[in-house]
């Protein structure tokens, strides 16, 4: 959607392709970090997104045991936004929709899927796709954009190659009504032996991921939910009245957690961006905030080389993949070291739990969390809105 809107405001003739009738899907990451922010003052949107539901904060936490280990602190970073906004994916998703529906060039299909590739030789030619109708049709165009996800069938169709990273973990993620419990602050992480809970406050209730052993989903799954009940329950006697609510597996989605890395994101006509080129783990929440500087990284070369006609060449789709190729690759190589530091010895554990290495340095030197509040939140290398994207502010 990002992408789409800024080649719609440069002039470009753009359709964005959604299979679902809505925006309105939970668990996705609805986190908007500093980066993103920025981009939205100089896309002429902040002033509409600050009258969305929200809520900021400027530090991120996880507890073990009794001691809470602040690791980012956002307030510490030099960026003109210095907090984290909790917004619901969906309605960020619309606000996107409604600013690039401003755009004579733009064009939104919902309720139809992309079903497979159109090829003239070598070279990708557009979409095939089919409705919620069950109508059937083609797209042609000059270049197309993979941006559907881990699970991508734009990668797939085109042959990608991609780089599997062994993860420790999946998730599972539900809600949980408050009832006036422990007021917890922003994105707060808590581990006991065996066990991981990441907890999101969204005012009425919380979001919660649980994060256990990878390759076990299935057999957990096999046993009465009344056990995970009773172990939610137990760790967190705060919210053992909201945990009722939990009454069906099906109401607890399954997230295959993936680190990968597609080896070449482009071939002739086509792009992969986002999770489709690069699946993140949910540690540290910087998925969404990667993808949206992927596609302003992507707009800043696509849109001059679309308006001159005759398509995208490979070479200026490798100047994408140049750019954003190692913010990617560091963002996972320390989501490796939280796996391996954090998540594996917390896993492991069965009885008392000892402090990572990690949160003791942490502890000890507090402006150590300057570094993950950078990372997180603004990543290793921002992109910035190009000139012909920018718009002033404008009150819904």
């Amino acid at each position: 959607m990002v992408l789409g809107l800024l080649l719609a405001r440069a002039g470009v003739e753009v359709v964005v392709l959604e299979k679902h009738p809505d925006f309105l899907r939970d668990f996705r990451g609805d986190t908007v970090h500093p980066s993103t922010l920025t981009l939205l003052d100089e896309l002429g949107l902040s002033e509409q997104f600050d009258q969305m539901p929200h809520r900021d904060f400027d530090k991120l936490s996880f507890t073990i045991g009794d001691t809470v280990v602040q690791f980012a602190d956002f307030s510490q970073i030099n960026w003109p936004h210095k907090c984290v906004r909790m917004v619901p994916q969906w309605d960020f998703l619309s606000l996107l929709s409604r600013a690039a529906a401003d755009e004579p060039t733009f064009h939104l299909a919902m309720e139809t899927e992309v079903t497979s590739l159109i090829r003239d030789g070598e070279q990708v030619a557009g979409v095939r796709y089919r409705t919620a109708a069950g109508e059937t049709g083609e797209i042609r165009a000059d270049l197309t954009v993979g941006c559907d996800g881990r699970h991508s069938r734009i990668r797939r169709e085109a042959r990608l190659p991609v780089r599997e990273t062994p993860v420790p973990v999946d998730a599972w993620w539900f809600s949980l009504p408050r009832n006036g419990d422990t007021d917890l602050e922003g994105g707060v992480g808590r581990f006991y032996p065996g066990h991981m809970f990441v907890m999101q406050d969204r005012g009425d209730y919380w979001q919660v991921a649980y994060l256990f052993r990878k390759g076990t989903n299935d057999q957990r799954r096999s046993e009465p939910i009344t056990l995970f009940q009773e172990q939610i329950a137990k760790l967190l006697p705060w919210v053992a009245d909201g945990v009722k609510a939990l009454t069906s597996w099906d109401e607890i989605p399954f997230l295959d957690v993936k680190v990968n890395r597609l080896q070449r994101w482009y071939g002739p006509g086509v792009l992969c961006i986002g999770d489709a080129a690069h699946a993140m783990s949910p540690a540290g929440g910087p998925g969404v905030n990667l993808a949206v500087q992927d596609a302003v990284a992507a707009a800043r070369v696509l849109a001059p080389a679309l308006l001159r006609g005759g398509g995208v060449s490979v070479r200026e789709l490798a100047r994408i993949q140049s750019r954003r190729a190692m913010p990617a690759m560091v963002i996972q190589t320390l989501q490796r070291v939280l796996h391996a530091t954090v998540f594996e010895p917390v896993l492991a554990a069965t009885g008392e739990l000892k402090m990572p290495l990690l949160a003791k340095m942490i502890i000890r030197y507090p402006l150590l969390r300057r570094m993950p509040a950078r990372m997180i939140g603004i990543g290793p290398r921002p992109e910035h809105a190009p000139g012909f994207a920018r718009r002033p502010a404008k009150v819904a």
